[in-house]
């Protein structure tokens, strides 16, 4: 029998092992601690020679079938997940980053990932080489210097850049790297970085894996042997993934495939209708021809993702009076839900940050993040359309 293709994966994968009394569903399992009447059972299972679960904070069943579904989707060896994206990622930094250590990374990531890099790991004595993302050879130049871990975002939150997987690869496995990817805006439906030869992928499941916006986690995917040492790091330091969460993201990955293929045709119409508008300084989408990663997406990926960004004529004023009259979009700070969600990067993904740490990173003030959710693309453009019609003349000459 052949492989299943990825819809039939995200509904099926990682479920049948969890299935109880009959159940066609994943049960909840919101037990802490696990019994057992022979102590060398007990013991065989507490130090992993034996397959169950003693404590919430180690390893939970629904947890679990969480874990397998996003190993199987991202062709893994193994997985694991935490409470949040963030603590994804610093949990998995945590792990492989020492006192004298250096990382190399790119200058466009998250906002949260970017304070990591220049507030937290400097304290700790790790050099920190943030690369302007894009320029490959400026890249391969610092990773050739020598680094411990090549961390790296594509396409990257908010500005949608792309950076060549395959091609940081090599440079990072010619010096010993780890190399990792954060996954979240691409989703495994788009791309799979595991493919390319990256040693780890992470997700803020929070974000396109959940879809629903009712669900905060994070996940880890790869060898088994560094994944059992993130495991190790994270269950020890405790920021494990809730099980009723677990649940929630478990039922949204089932659509997963739905939806992120809805999302990529919406972004797509999006960005090319948002070039038509006055208005509108420029548009960001790895989709559109003109853009800068466009050849390197189209190797990469297999769809160019929900997620856009455009900056506007009148910058803050001009979101001010924009985004409150969008009547089909929430204004959060969050992406990857069936919703459209809006949001400027100075109150979501570099809210941390100020003004003049996002100008360094490329961000202008008047840049607007657009997550493309599933409702009928009509609705959408007409709604951009209404809502910029009805901004005031003063704000931009149309």
């Amino acid at each position: 029998m052949r492989e299943p293709r990825m819809s039939t994966k995200a509904i099926w994968a990682g479920e049948k092992d969890y299935l109880a009394f009959g159940a066609t569903q994943v049960p909840v399992v919101h037990s802490v601690s696990y019994g057992y009447e022979d102590m060398d059972e007990w013991y065989e299972v507490a130090i992993g020679n034996k397959k169950g679960h003693i404590y919430g904070r180690n390893t939970n069943p629904t947890v679990e079938a969480f874990e397998d579904k996003i190993r199987i989707l991202e062709g893994a060896e193994a997985a694991t997940s935490f409470s949040t994206g963030m603590a994804a990622i610093s949990n998995t930094l945590g792990t492989f980053l020492f006192p004298g250590d250096r990382v190399v990374s790119i200058k466009d990531t998250y906002g949260g990932t970017n304070k990591i890099f220049s507030e937290f790991l400097p304290k700790q004595n790790i050099d920190v080489s943030l690369c302007e993302t894009g320029n490959h050879e400026a890249i391969e130049e610092e990773i050739a210097k020598g680094c411990q871990v090549l961390y790296l975002e594509t396409p990257t939150n908010p500005t949608v850049k792309i950076t060549d997987i395959e091609r940081m690869v090599k440079a990072g496995k010619a010096v010993g790297a780890i190399v990792i990817v954060d996954n979240t805006f691409a989703t495994p439906v788009n791309q799979n970085p595991l493919d390319f030869g990256v040693d780890l992928v992470i997700h803020s499941a929070t974000k396109y894996l959940g879809g629903h916006a009712d669900a905060l986690g994070g996940s880890l995917c790869g060898s088994k042997e560094l994944v059992e040492q993130v495991y190790h790091y994270r269950e020890i330091n405790g920021a494990t993934l809730d099980p009723m969460a677990a649940y929630l993201l478990l039922r949204g990955m089932k659509t997963l495939k739905l939806r992120v293929d809805k999302q990529n045709q919406n972004a797509m119409m999006v960005a090319e209708h948002l070039k038509t508008i006055d208005g509108v300084e420029a548009v960001f989408y790895p989709g559109l021809p003109e853009h800068q990663g466009h050849e390197i997406a189209k190797k990469q990926m297999r769809g160019f993702g929900g997620m856009l960004s455009f900056s506007v004529k009148g910058g803050v004023d001009t979101v001010r009076h924009l985004l409150p009259k969008l009547k089909f979009a929430n204004r959060a700070a969050n992406l990857g839900a069936v919703e459209t969600i809006v949001g400027p990067s100075r109150t979501t993904s570099h809210v941390e940050c100020t003004p003049e740490e996002r100008a360094a990173m490329g961000i202008p003030e008047g840049l607007i993040r657009y997550s493309a959710g599933i409702e009928d693309i009509e609705d959408l453009l007409a709604d951009l359309d209404q809502a910029f019609q009805a901004l005031p003349e003063n704000l931009f000459v149309r």
